[in-house]
């Protein structure tokens, strides 16, 4: 599961993600959990660079 949210991450911005997650209907389980386990070695600043690189990398403004 995080390798197949990683790609998706790598390919769409943030928003399409939750979409795609939620026509999917994935997302029955506890997100707590699960956020926890998809950012644990991440930081607000991490994420920033991240979102940063990602908007960069597709001409995203």
């Amino acid at each position: 599961m995080h390798e197949g949210l990683q790609i998706l991450f790598s390919n769409m911005k943030p928003s399409e993600v939750a979409r795609f997650w939620a026509a999917c209907n994935i997302g029955g389980g506890n997100y707590l959990k699960l956020k926890d386990k998809l950012f644990a070695e991440e930081s607000v600043a991490s994420l920033y660079d991240k979102i940063l690189e990602f908007q960069k990398s597709k001409n995203v403004e």
